[in-house]
Order: C-alpha cells, then structure tokens, then sequence
C-alpha cells in the first residue's frame, strides 16, 4: 500500500445500532473502492473486518477493525482508515478507542428499524469528541423503509443540524436512485453504485424544495458576502456551496443524510466522495498533550515533519495472527527499526516492521506519516493508552476515556491443573479489552471477572476455550459481610493446659461493646488493676481478638466495629505464656460475641442511574424492589435524569441486564461502595445458615 500524507488521509469510524449495517457497509466500500475483489458478507463469515472466530460464530463485530481503503477522488488519491466498531452496548471499549483516534464519522441508520439506542449513543459520542459526521441510512432496497418517516425523526431527535443530501427515487416501490440535493440532479443507479444522470422525479419536488433551501441557508451563514447574496436573491456556484458545505460539516453545524443499501452496494460511491470532499484530513485538527520535559501543555498540528509521537489506541494479541500495537501517528514520521521512548513506561523499545492491518490482513508498508493509523508488531512493553516517542521530545497524550466495567461474577478453571493457562490467557485478553478486569477477593476467596455486561463475559469464556484451550466456569460471587455486636456484655477465657513439665495457664474477664466505627475491626483497652494480668500480656491479649475479628464466630465473615477491654484476670508465675493468654482471649471473645446480639452487616453502594425522563418512574420502582432507597434525582443534558440512590451490593447482581430491558438499553449506571449496614433479619437467617452448611463442606 503507497504511504500517504496528512491532508490524503481520513480517519473515519462507523458507528451505529447492532445489526444496522456498519460492516456490510464497510465490506461495500471496500468492494467499490478495489480493496476487495470479491464481496462478502456477514451471514458467510467472510466479510474484512469480522475475521475472528467469535464474530464469525455469532454474526456480530465483537472488535474495532481497521480497513483502510485506496479511493481516487477529484483531487488524486486518498487513503480512508475505517473504523467497523461493534455496536453491540457489551463492547462499548471498543467503540471509545476507535472514536479516540477518529477525525470523522458515519453514523449507520438502518431505515426500517430508525433511529434506535445505538443511534443516540453514536450521536451523543460524536457530540463529546466533536466529530464531524454523516448519516448513511442503509436498507433502502426495503419497501416498507420510509426515509421521508425517518427524517423527520431524525430532525425531531437531533435537530437543525440535519441536512438531507440525498432523496430517494423510487419506481414500482423498488429503490432505483436517488436526487442529489447539493447539485440538483437525479442518479439512477447502473451497476452496484454506479449510476447515470436522470430526470428529478415530480413527487421529489415538494421535499426537494425544502431541503434545498435549507442547504443553502446554511451557506449564507457561512459569510457576509454570502449572506446579502442570498438574501437579495443571487445564486452560489457549485465550488462555493462545496467549500461551504465542507466548512459547516468540518465544524458539526451540518450532518449529511445520505442513503443507500448495503444489500445491493447501492449509494457507496456517492459516500467515499462525500468522504473526500467533506470529512476533514487529520491537520484539521490538533494534536493536545503535554510536554514531559517541561510538564507545560503541547498542542500541534499534525505534521510529518516534527518530532515523532504518537498514541497507542489499541492493541491485538492473537495466538493466529500475532500481536500488534495499532497506533496514530500525531507528529512526525515512524519508520522501520526506529528507537522508539515508551513515554508512559520510561521505556525505549525498537519499532521493528512498519504495517497497516486490513482485518486480519498485515500490509507491511515502508513508513507512517503524521494522522495515518498502523501497526507495529511485538512491542513487549507497550500497551494501549501508552504515548511513544523520541526520548530527547517526550509528548504524554491522554490515554482513550473507557468506560468502567460494573457487571462482575465469580470465575475458576473446570480443570485444577489450568490455573496457569487460565491467568496467561486472561492477561491476553484483557490487553485487547481495556473494560475487562480481574480482581482477586483473597476475604472471601474468590476471583472475580469484571466487564461491561453478560454477552461480553460469555464470549471470554469462548475465546479462552478456542484460543488458549482452557475451560472456566463462572458463578454467583460471594458478597462480603461483616459481623457486628449490639450490646454491650462481660466474658470469661479460661485457658489451662497440663501436660507435664511447664503447662499453659492464661484467665481474662473482658467486656465488649459496639465501638461505632464500622470502618475498624476493634479497639483494644486495658483497665487492670493491681497486675493481676501482666502488662507484658497485653500484647497477646489484644493478638487473640485481632486474630477473632479476622473471621467472627456468627458467619465466618471479618468482624468489625468492637471495642474490647480487658478488665481483670489471673496469671501463674511459671505456667502462664503469651501463646496462654491469646488462647484465653479467644475463648472470652467467641462467648461474649454470641451473647451480644450478635448481626451481619451487608455492603451499601451509591448507586447512579441515568435514564431518560420517560422510564424514571420503572426505574426507581425496581430500586425499592431491591430493597434500594431513592435519595434524589436531577437533570442531566440531553432530556435525561439521574437517579441517586443507595443499594445493597448484593441486589446489584444482574442490575445490568435489568436495566437494560427496562429502558430499551439505553440506561446507563454506576455504583461505588459507601459504607456497611445491618441486614434485614431475613437475610441475615439465610446467609447464616447458607454459611454454616458450607464451612461444614470447608469450602
């Protein structure tokens, strides 16, 4: 593939609802623009982007892919680096790290279902990156699509912004073109997205009217000059509405709505020139970091012939295919074998070979330019989010904004002897997947995997199966009590022991009462009187009830919020030891703790949910049914609400799920641990006595 320059490049990401067309519309350009020769298609498993098995398997992307194709425009060539993002809500890291390194891009509609949550999500995303964008609305060889039903909507949900390029023309209720807005012409398509020049049908003409004169208002707005023309009724020239129309989609104050059908690669010849002609090239932009060496902000354009820096967004260890850094180029030129400074890590590293990945497909090129995307394979130490460099101008760029993974479950190999393969292949994986973490909960003795939702844990159990040969399992995770007392009571531990020559002899009375700060195990006193106990005991006393609280006498779960004091005791000259009066410690500890109303506390989380207005009432329903307390709500931007609540951590299982099937997928939440509470009496009764039948079991 030939090595282009900053202002030949566009960074394109397609986003969109699951299932609404982004990769048969990414393997239709690739078709068109002679990237492929043969067309694939996600039923066959064949397609570019979708090449792992698990994609294959399931129809659905799963991962970014990067496909850059070769297109020859009106002005020479350029190279557009697209993005296939999944666009199913599990993936979402995926989505984030690909629109990090985006300069544009197509939001995928499908024109039957319309707008869907995965529109609004790639929308709102566009928004927060301040991408400039184009609707492409596929599906149009459908009937029963109404385009006319889904622009209004479109203009309903998003507003002015929405600027119709394209209307359909339609014989015998079959898609057969369409009228280009922008130059007043109709397109009949030929071949695939070939087409003729055709007359304007006379049902088009009303509709034509009002998009036309909105097009071109917006042009005026772009200059005085053009303002009084308009105004005074003077026309614009097709380069002076090309050039202003590129100005308002470059600044986001217009989105294209464009059309065509993937099924039939209709209207994708029409989007790569709309690509060219209105996406900005990458020196559109800025890149913005800071300068390590003098810790001030760096801001640049992207240029070729600066220092080197550049961000890692993602990275691909596939035992089939290799492991690959996929990196953007910000300033300057990386070449093979470059000593390459790992900012992030304080590291240097060598480049190696230079490639641009076609899905699976590794295009070894000779040199990457400032805003282009590659590859670089076998980096050992750097990761994604990482900024490298030259070491003598070290830039740090901000790592990609990924959301925070809450679904979590209990995870163990089928296996015993897999534990090892177990731990290296999740370490693969979660240096592909940035929303998937493990944690090991050594209290309750378990490992817990973390990710966005149940379809993503589910295809990880598959990838370690196929990739690494390893079988896990997951299950419900353990929720981490705590024990507590009530009321205040006196106890005895009598520890004596005789078994020839020295014996063991230790004797305390000590009280114990709730000390009020559930954040510490205990607080130790000593109010002994006369020495009847030692001081040089106190030690050993106070170790017996730190070992208690380690795992109290009611569940078998840490004890906190005690406060012990040792009130009196007795000791033996020559028989009594540390080892004795720990031991008696215990004793009084476990009679005492029993005797003083003795209850389990259970995690409380502060919960956040946003939603929008309409499934506030559903929502905060479910909260109370979780034995959750709704303590407020307020707005948020974009007509939603946010709903603070506090809730058991154990009503939390399967909340993602929930969630998503009461609000359409749209509701989004998060939750961090506050504090602990005491446990309704029932569920206090059934983690009991579930705890009791497994510490018989030693589990």
């Amino acid at each position: 593939m030939n090595v282009y320059d900053t202002k030949n490049i566009r960074n394109v990401v397609l986003l969109g609802h699951g299932g609404a067309g982004k990769t048969t519309a990414a393997e239709a350009l690739c078709y068109i623009s002679g990237a492929v020769s043969k067309l694939g298609k996600v039923a066959d498993g064949n397609t570019v982007s979708d090449y792992d098995k698990e994609e294959i398997k399931r129809g659905f992307s799963i991962s970014t892919s990067v496909i850059p194709i070769e297109y020859k425009g009106e002005n020479g060539n350029i190279k557009i680096n697209l993005l296939d993002t999944p666009g199913y809500f599990d993936f979402v890291g995926e989505v984030e790290e690909a629109v990090s390194v985006a300069d544009a891009a197509i939001i995928v509609v499908n024109c039957k279902a319309g707008i869907e949550v995965g529109t609004e999500k790639a929308w709102e995303l566009c928004e927060e990156y301040k991408l400039p964008r184009i609707i492409f609305v596929t599906n149009m060889d459908d009937d029963k699509a109404s385009f006319r039903e889904l622009l209004l909507k479109l203009e309903t949900k998003f507003g002015r912004k929405i600027a119709p390029f394209h209307l359909p023309i339609r014989e015998n209720e079959k898609f057969v073109g369409f009228v280009n807005v922008v130059k007043m012409k109709g397109r009949r398509f030929t071949q695939f997205s070939d087409y003729e020049e055709c007359e304007i049908p006379d049902y088009s003409e009303a509709n034509l009217k009002i998009a036309r004169e909105a097009l071109m208002e917006a042009v005026a707005e772009t200059s005085e000059e053009y303002m009084e023309r308009y105004l005074s009724g003077g026309e614009f020239t097709d380069n002076e509405i090309s050039e202003a129309l590129k100005d308002n989609v470059s600044e986001s104050a217009i989105v294209p709505v464009m059309m065509g059908s993937g099924v039939n690669i209709q209207g994708f010849k029409a989007l790569l020139m709309a690509i060219e002609r209105y996406f900005p090239s990458p020196d559109y932009g800025e890149c913005v970091g800071v300068d390590v060496s003098s810790g001030e902000r760096f801001v640049a354009k992207y240029n070729s012939q600066a220092n080197l820096s550049a961000k890692v967004f993602k990275t691909i260890v596939d035992p089939f295919i290799g492991r690959y850094s996929l990196i953007k180029i910000c300033t300057g030129t990386l070449r093979p074998d470059t000593a390459i400074y790992n900012v992030s890590k304080e590291t240097e590293e060598k480049s190696g070979k230079l490639y641009v990945l076609r899905g699976k497909e590794a295009v070894e090129v000779s040199e990457i330019k400032a805003g282009d995307i590659g590859a670089v394979a076998k980096l050992n130490v750097t990761q994604t989010g990482d900024t490298i460099a030259l070491k003598n101008a070290p830039i740090l760029y901000h790592r990609p904004k990924i959301s925070k993974p809450y679904t979590y479950m209990r995870y163990k190999a089928v296996n015993k002897g897999d534990e090892d393969k177990m731990s290296s292949g999740l370490a693969k994986l979660m240096e592909e997947d940035l929303t998937l973490n493990t944690v090991m909960d050594t209290e309750n003795r378990q490992s817990l995997i973390y990710g966005i939702g149940d379809q993503q844990l589910e295809i990880v159990i598959s990838k370690l199966l196929n990739r690494y040969k390893v079988e896990i399992e997951l299950s419900k995770p353990k929720v981490a009590f705590r024990e507590t007392i009530k009321k205040k009571v006196e106890a005895s531990g009598r520890y004596k022991k005789q078994s020839g020559g020295h014996g063991q002899f230790g004797d305390v009375k000590m009280s114990f009462e709730p000390s009020d700060d559930l954040k510490t195990p205990y607080v130790f006193e000593e109010t002994v009187f006369g020495g009847a106990v030692p001081k040089n005991y106190f030690p050993a006393v106070e170790k017996g009830i730190a070992e208690c609280c380690l795992k109290g006498p009611l569940a078998a779960y840490p004890v906190v919020g005690i406060k012990a004091v040792l009130l009196d005791g007795s000791y033996h000259p020559v028989d009594s030891s540390e080892l004795a009066f720990k031991m008696a410690a215990t004793l009084a500890f476990k009679d005492g703790f029993m005797r003083a109303n003795p209850v389990l506390l259970e995690p409380i989380a502060s919960l956040h949910v946003i939603v929008p207005d309409k499934f506030t009432g559903d929502v905060m329903g479910d909260i109370n049914r979780r034995r959750g307390r709704v303590l407020g709500m307020d707005s948020t931007h974009g007509g939603k609400q946010r709903i603070m609540a506090d809730i058991p951590m154990s009503e939390l299982l399967g909340y993602n799920t929930d969630l998503r099937a009461m609000t359409g997928g749209i509701g989004t939440y998060s939750y961090e641990f506050v504090r602990y509470e005491q446990a309704p009496a029932e569920i206090q009764k059934k983690e009991v006595e579930a705890r009791a039948s497994k510490l018989e079991n030693n589990e």
